[in-house]
């Protein structure tokens, strides 16, 4: 009798294992799609909510790089600034301090600078100031930027008149007094700078708000997580980039330590003045974009800033392509993966280069240095 129990609940035993091993093997089959599924029983599988990060105590995130910054200017408009960009306007001073910088060509292929500083009021120096081109309106206006400037274009003039254009012109003889200096150690017109005491002083001579309207919403967006870093997938290696400009001929080039990447045109590294430092960015768009001649008598350009277009946006030494576009003259300009979602941008600095549809084939990316100099 005894023996035929333990027969028994020899079989059950059996039985048992039997049915665990096959139900462990089922469940290893779909563990690539667990996580679809766990959504409609969280009672067996607990889904976390995101982590919100916590606002450091008198801090706000910056619209012009998504970092921390003091909760005071975080809504401060910031101030767009024309710069010279030839051999003889460098180097500028105070490009170190910008956010994000727009570089685009004008007459002759030179290209121009201009500098967007969130944080303006305590600006060292800022020089060499140059005139405007209507198309850096355009932009400056994607930022609701004041706009700085010594002097225009004919072509810029127009805009320059509107309401909504609010800008500080070297030729205004009541800012000139109050915000704008001459360098005695440079020739005219490479030599007219500011500070950010002039700065505020030609903010209130004019009048103009200093804040954003309850509505604004920023341009970028970017990676929430000060952890985390955006790290491009599918896209071609890019320790050096060539943006494609004729003239000065600049490049960047990624370091791996810090992350970023170093400025160099004209043969040498693009420094700051004030300081002596190299330039450096955490993220490049390279915006390609239609263009031609206003008139048939002169040189100026025009950017054909609404189109759209195509381009990159490079950050970790990656480039991925993107397309962008502009709804309007005061809306922002949207960059889009092939997927067609909205690029995010890593926190930091931001160069823009736009490049000319004519020299798009200029546009280069290497993976290494050695590569580079080897081309």
């Amino acid at each position: 009798m005894k023996k035929a129990i333990a027969m028994i609940l020899l079989g059950v035993m059996s039985l048992s294992l039997l049915t665990g091993c096959g139900k462990k093997e089922e469940t290893s089959a779909v563990s690539d799609t667990a996580q679809e599924t766990s959504i409609s029983a969280p009672e067996e599988v607990p889904v976390s909510e995101p982590e919100i990060p916590a606002v450091p105590e008198g801090m706000a995130r910056s619209y012009l790089t998504g970092e921390w910054i003091d909760e005071t200017i975080a809504n401060q408009r910031p101030l767009a600034v024309m710069l010279g960009n030839t051999k003889i306007a460098t180097p500028q001073y105070g490009i170190t301090d910008a956010d994000v910088i727009y570089e685009a060509a004008v007459e002759g292929q030179e290209t121009r600078l201009m500098a967007i500083f969130q944080d303006y009021a305590n600006l060292e120096k800022v020089m060499s100031i140059r005139s405007c081109r209507h198309y850096y309106v355009h932009w400056a206006l994607e930022f609701d930027a004041i706009y700085a400037h010594y002097g225009q274009a004919k072509y810029a003039v127009e805009i320059l008149s509107q309401d909504y254009v609010n800008n500080l012109s070297g030729l205004d003889g009541g800012v000139e007094k109050v915000m704008y200096k001459r360098d005695s150690n440079r020739k005219a017109p490479h030599n007219a700078y500011t500070t950010g005491e002039g700065i505020v002083a030609g903010i209130a001579y004019k009048g103009y708000e200093t804040q954003h309207a309850a509505d604004y919403s920023g341009h970028y967006k970017f990676v929430e997580d000060d952890n985390q870093q955006l790290f491009l997938q599918g896209g071609s290696p890019a320790a050096v980039v060539e943006p494609g400009y004729l003239v000065n001929k600049p490049w960047f080039v990624f370091d791996s330590e810090t992350g970023l990447y170093k400025r160099f045109q004209n043969g040498a590294a693009q420094t700051d003045g004030n300081n002596g430092k190299q330039v450096e960015v955490k993220n490049i768009i390279i915006q390609i974009c239609e263009w031609n001649r206003m008139s048939s008598e002169d040189e100026y350009l025009n950017m054909e800033t609404m189109k759209g277009g195509s381009g990159y946006y490079i950050t970790n030494g990656t480039a991925i392509p993107v397309t962008w576009k502009k709804d309007s003259l005061q809306s922002p300009t949207r960059y889009y993966k092939e997927d067609g979602s909205e690029i995010q941008l890593n926190q930091g600095k931001t160069w823009v280069c736009v490049t000319e549809d004519t020299y798009a084939d200029k546009i280069a990316f290497y993976s290494s240095e050695e590569e580079y100099a080897n081309r």
